[in-house]
Formats: structure tokens, C-alpha cells, sequence
């Protein structure tokens, strides 16, 4: 089956992005519990390419399918699940990158690299870190894992932070994010 890109994230309105991500069907990965089977040999950089064996995977559809299958534990190891393998995988800093932002209503909605979408708010918080000059921001996607926004998503969040409130911070869902560092 060919897979279809979801529309531009800002000619969607708030009821079709809740649509969409109550209709985004993800293995139960957080059911599964298999012992750990070794090194998938496999590694996310920075900027969000997925490597196997030191070679970048360059089939979108893969990325798709293995990211679907990730996360990190709360010792901070990230792993590729199955029902009968977890495999050990390589994070350099997030395992996402959001790489575009709309805000409507009381919401923060941000697309991923892998094209998922993904609502900021109290279950997929926004977190700040690093240099308050040059802040890194992150937001919870799943399992335990996080997309770092990019730089020109940043951007756009930091205009959006503008509009609603002086103090650099954003509101979704009616939880309020800091977009400076303590």
C-alpha cells in the first residue's frame, strides 16, 4: 500500500489534527516485554537520520516502521521492541525532530520528521534545557522518547510565544512552557 503524506500541517484545523493523531494506530510496544536480545547496530543522530550499520537509511518507510517500534527505557537506553526482541539502538540527543508548528485555540500542534503529528500539553510536555542564549527544546512523543525542535520550528514557537505572553513562554492544552532554561 503506498503511503500518502498527511496535508501541511497549517491547512489543517484543530478537529482534523485531533482526527488524525486518534487515528494514527502504533503497536503496543509498551505491552511488550521480551529480554534483551543485543545490538540492533542501529543509530539516530542529531539531525534526526537513522543509520544501520554506519550507512544512513534513506527509505522514509523504514525510518517509519522502525521509529514506530522505539523506546527508551527510565535508564535512559532506548530500544527497538518487538513482541519477541528488544534490540539496543543509539540516540545522539532526541530520537525525533519536530520540524513545523501550528497553533489554534489552545493548542500547540507539531509535526514530526517522521510525519506524525503530535499535540503539546500535559501528556506530551514541552521542556527547555541547555543555554538560556541558545535553548534546546524538546517535546515528550512517546515511550519515553523526545523530538528536539529544529531551528526554524523553534522559531516559529518563539513568534507564537510573542503573541500570547511577554515572558517567552507558550500555553496547549492549558499547560504552560517555558521556552528559557532555569
Amino acid at each position: 500500500m503506498p503511503y500518502t503524506p498527511p496535508p501541511e500541517l497549517a491547512g489543517l484545523s484543530l478537529a482534523e489534527i485531533a482526527e488524525q493523531v486518534a487515528d494514527c494506530k502504533l503497536p503496543p510496544i509498551d505491552q511488550w516485554d521480551p529480554p534483551e536480545d543485543g545490538d540492533s547496530k542501529m543509530r539516530v543522530a542529531a539531525d534526526g537520520t537513522w543509520f544501520h550499520d554506519g550507512s544512513p537509511i534513506n527509505r522514509p518507510a523504514m525510518v517509519r516502521a522502525f521509529a514506530s517500534l522505539l523506546r527508551r527505557e527510565a535508564d535512559g537506553r532506548y530500544f527497538l521492541v518487538t513482541p519477541h526482541y528488544k534490540q539496543s539502538i543509539a540516540v545522539d540527543d532526541a530520537a525525533f525532530v519536530a520540524v513545523d508548528v501550528k497553533a489554534e485555540d489552545d493548542a500547540l500542534v507539531f509535526r514530526l520528521n517522521t510525519d506524525e503529528l503530535v499535540l503539546a500539553g500535559p501528556d506530551n510536555p514541552l521542556r527547555a534545557e541547555g543555554d538560556p542564549e541558545a535553548p534546546a527544546i524538546y517535546l515528550a512523543v512517546r515511550h519515553g522518547c523526545e523530538a528536539r525542535l529544529d531551528r526554524s520550528t523553534w522559531l516559529q514557537l518563539v513568534e507564537i510565544a510573542l503573541t500570547q505572553d511577554e515572558d517567552l513562554t507558550v500555553t496547549s492544552q492549558g499547560t504552560k512552557f517555558p521556552l528559557v532554561p532555569e
